[in-house]
């Protein structure tokens, strides 16, 4: 575990702080006058998910967190709980509540080995891929003199999930998901 200066707490930086693991998601170093630097950051809690802002003073520092990774697999969800194993070992299954794994993971398919990541040998978030390629399962037709630019229609992908997309896009068409935003990114394959 190392320490970090004031100024090393940087975005993307897992950091300690109240007794748990944060994720630095801005980070501003400035100088008021004649006031000594100081860094102005919010922090978002790898457990339990609040966002806070904090200001690091120049004498002040920050453990760098010990954040291991391990592959698992997503099995599938029922009833809130989500199951996962680890690879090639479908022996060694174990659910994750709802609030370690975050909203993207209506964007998983069944199957899908990704990185879960640890503290203190406990599981406490999930790694998806900032982009996955999924199938429409269900999409209205684009309806004649509706198509100005710019215009969406809602399609449900084939993880039960929905977005909005083009007019264009058809059922069976496979396409980009942008899973931190929940939007549509490209076409992939055309049915």
């Amino acid at each position: 575990m190392s320490v970090l200066s004031y100024n090393e707490i940087s975005i993307k930086k897992v950091i300690i702080w109240d007794n748990e693991p944060f994720i630095v998601l801005s980070s501003h170093v400035f100088r008021k006058q004649q006031r000594k630097p100081v860094n102005v950051t919010k922090l978002k809690s790898l457990v339990s998910g609040r966002v806070a802002e904090q200001t690091f003073h120049a004498n002040e520092t920050a453990n760098e967190a010990d954040i291991e990774t391990k592959p698992v697999e997503f099995i599938y969800e029922s009833k809130g709980e989500y199951w996962f194993n680890t690879p090639g070992k479908p022996s060694e299954r174990f659910a994750l509540p709802e609030d370690v794994v975050g909203d993207e993971i209506q964007y998983l398919k069944p199957r899908t080995v990704i990185d879960a990541l640890l503290f203190e040998d406990r599981i406490i978030s999930i790694k998806i891929p900032v982009k996955v390629e999924l199938k429409v399962k269900e999409a209205a037709p684009a309806v004649k003199g509706n198509t100005s630019s710019g215009a969406t229609k809602e399609v449900i992908l084939e993880t039960g999930a929905t977005i909005q997309v083009p007019m264009f896009i058809n059922e069976g068409d496979v396409i980009r998901v942008n899973t931190e935003l929940g939007e549509y990114t490209e076409r992939v394959e055309k049915a």
